[in-house]
């Protein structure tokens, strides 16, 4: 009984808001005329992508309360209203989003306007239930309707301003446009390192290496004492320079990859970091392994996690999870250290957000001042 009540409760409440919004709707009608009449005479035209912003709030506050009762957030689609004057206009007629506000706008002047008019029997109406269940020993006959009631409006709500599959469309249109803009930098940003670090590493020890063996050609002849000593220092350059091609090679693409899979990989990285790097892989090495450029994205994601956990934290120990899910694979690394993550302070989030936007994953960072610090990947596959 207690907990039919504590629901319909929630119901009144959630109703009461929906009502409360619906009164605020009739008086946006003053607006809205308002920038009819602007747009009309021309002079006002500024007023409609205001408006449009406005609206949009509106219809946000109750995508916000449409969620808080039924769980499930309603997506929202809109194009930005950036430009000129002209161009704010035009994008905020031809957007989608737009009329899908609209639509709801029109329809939600009428059933909020009922629920407005009933809230006044919700209190009659539990008043007869309590007299009926307390008297009677019956069960409850309004409680479950102001239940029902609730879901219905949500229902509707939910289905008015669910983005249209035009705006769905377009919005991941300029998704995959941005990802593979921020792919094509990501890119480019590594083809500068990897020629950076040849230039300026392999390729000088490689340049000294040279110049060594030919000394030590033409020192051996006469000298041989200071032609072994030269072969000597061309073989140190020579290690070297094979240490330093290494280098950049793992940048590319980490053979312990391809010879331990990704656990395995993630293993010998938490060895290296310094930290005591407690792991958690959920089994993953012993299925079917991920697709190559998700494991290297994974792999690259715990390892600049971890150089940031060594590097800013001021704590040696961190947490990495790995988990198959249904979509993918997701990454977690965690620490307690001071937090204060930020994308723009060189940390290289950016950058890891940018291979992970490359393969359609995403990236979620937690990291209140005080700590502890979270990074979330999720890269999808198919296992």
């Amino acid at each position: 009984m207690w907990k039919s009540v504590r629901r319909a409760a929630w119901a009144t409440a959630h109703l009461f808001l929906a009502a409360a919004m619906a009164f605020g709707m009739w008086i946006f009608v003053t607006v809205l005329l308002i920038t009819a009449i602007g747009m009309l005479a021309v002079v006002g035209a500024w007023l409609l992508p205001e408006t449009v912003l406005l609206v949009r709030r509106i219809a946000g506050a109750k995508r916000s309360l449409t969620a808080t009762w039924t769980g499930v957030k309603i997506p929202e689609v809109y194009q930005p209203l950036t430009g000129t004057m002209r161009e704010r206009i035009v994008r905020a007629v031809r957007d989608p989003g737009t009329r899908t506000d609209a639509r709801w706008m029109a329809a939600y002047w009428f059933y909020g306007a009922l629920l407005a008019l009933a809230v006044p029997l919700w209190p009659l109406g539990l008043v007869v239930d309590g007299l009926w269940c307390g008297l009677l020993r019956r069960e409850a006959l309004v409680l479950p309707l102001i239940v029902r009631l609730a879901d219905l409006e949500a229902d509707w709500s939910t289905a008015l301003l669910k983005p249209s599959p035009q705006a769905q469309l377009t919005a991941r249109v300029e998704e995959l446009a941005a990802t593979r803009a921020d792919a094509i930098a990501a890119h480019e940003a590594e083809l500068r390192r990897i020629e950076r670090d040849l230039h300026d590493g392999t390729q000088a020890q490689l340049v000294a290496l040279s110049m060594r063996i030919g000394l030590a050609r033409r020192a051996y002849g006469g000298d041989r004492e200071t032609g072994r000593r030269l072969l000597d220092e061309a073989q140190e350059q020579a290690e070297k320079a094979l240490v330093e091609l290494r280098q950049v090679v793992r940048g590319i693409h980490p053979p312990i990859l391809s010879d331990r899979g990704l656990t395995g990989a993630v293993r010998a990285l938490a060895a290296g970091s310094g930290l005591e790097v407690t792991l958690d892989d959920d089994g993953l090495g012993q299925g079917a392994r991920a697709p190559a450029a998700v494991e290297a994205a994974a792999y690259f994601a715990v390892a600049e996690s971890l150089t940031n956990v060594a590097k800013y934290s001021g704590v040696p120990r961190a947490e990495v999870r790995l988990v198959r899910v249904r979509r993918g694979l997701r990454v977690l690394v965690r620490d307690e250290g001071r937090g204060g993550a930020d994308e723009a302070g060189g940390s290289g989030l950016l950058g890891m957000r940018r291979r992970v936007a490359a393969l359609d994953g995403t990236l979620e960072v937690s990291s209140p001042v005080g700590g502890p610090t979270v990074i979330e990947v999720e890269l999808p596959c198919v296992w």
